[in-house]
């Protein structure tokens, strides 16, 4: 075995011997020979001043996040500014897990504007409420009774948002902290838009505008306000994909809402 092979089992057994001890990491990028460096007997040894910990973000953040979502929705004047707000807002921990931010779709300023719960994950994926399945059941449920989205004319124009603008981990219903959280967004939100109707979609939407805890069930069909707008609550589409029965239901709503549209 040559000299540099031989050192290098010297240091590779030191090595072991250390993980054995239970060392687990390096302390200083050279070895330090502590008998060597002992101080002498008369000499003072500074005083460690331990270091000061960074403030935790509880402890940094002037506001809770519900204060601060409040603060920064009341500052928006226009749809813009509140879509750039929410895109800034960090309180909200399903930013995190988000792939993007879903505001709205359709065209703001139409007479209806649909409320739905949370994004799933085509709608997370593409950033626009209602695009996956149930999207697609909306948009015929929407042609029906002659609304598109894609349409700019007042008699057809329908804007679409969700109580929540990011996605639930495993599409789970929206938990009562996060709607407390994003509710001064929506309330704002719906101020902006200025629809003259409200069409709720699903528990979420119907429990946190119209703040009960009846389900939607029992609520649907039955008009009631929001801000000032008549607001009807339905079933969601993703409910009528599960349960076609209830289609006929919504259709009874859908032919409610026209009537209402018409009559303004």
């Amino acid at each position: 075995m040559s000299g540099a092979e031989a050192d290098q089992a010297a240091l590779l057994a030191a090595l072991s011997w250390q993980v054995e001890m239970g060392a687990d990491e390096a302390i200083g990028d050279a070895p330090v020979d502590r008998f060597a460096a002992e101080a002498p007997p008369n000499a003072t040894l500074p005083i460690a001043t331990p270091p000061i910990a960074a403030p935790s973000a509880a402890v940094a953040a002037s506001e809770d996040p519900v204060t601060e979502a409040g603060r920064l929705a009341a500052a928006a004047g226009t749809l813009e500014e509140l879509r750039l707000a929410l895109a800034g807002f960090d309180g909200c921990a399903l930013k995190k897990g988000a792939q993007n931010l879903v505001f709205a779709d359709g065209i703001a300023g139409a007479p209806l504007m649909i409320v739905g719960e949370a994004p799933g994950r085509d709608e997370d994926r593409l950033g626009k409420p209602f695009v996956g399945r149930s999207g697609q059941l909306l948009d015929r449920m929407l042609t029906a009774i002659g609304r598109d989205r894609t349409e700019a004319a007042a008699e057809q124009a329908v804007y679409i948002t969700n109580v929540l603008p990011w996605r639930p981990p495993q599409n789970r219903d929206p938990a009562t902290d996060e709607v407390a959280m994003m509710r001064a967004f929506l309330d704002r939100h719906i101020a902006l838009a200025a629809p003259r109707v409200l069409l709720l979609m699903g528990n979420a939407a119907a429990k946190t505008l119209l703040e009960t805890k009846t389900g939607i069930t029992r609520l649907r069909g039955t008009w009631a306000e929001v801000q000032g707008i008549p607001a009807l609550p339905t079933f969601h589409p993703a409910a009528l994909l599960r349960n076609p029965a209830n289609k006929r239901l919504v259709w009874q709503d859908l032919l409610s809402v026209r009537e209402r549209l018409a009559a303004l």
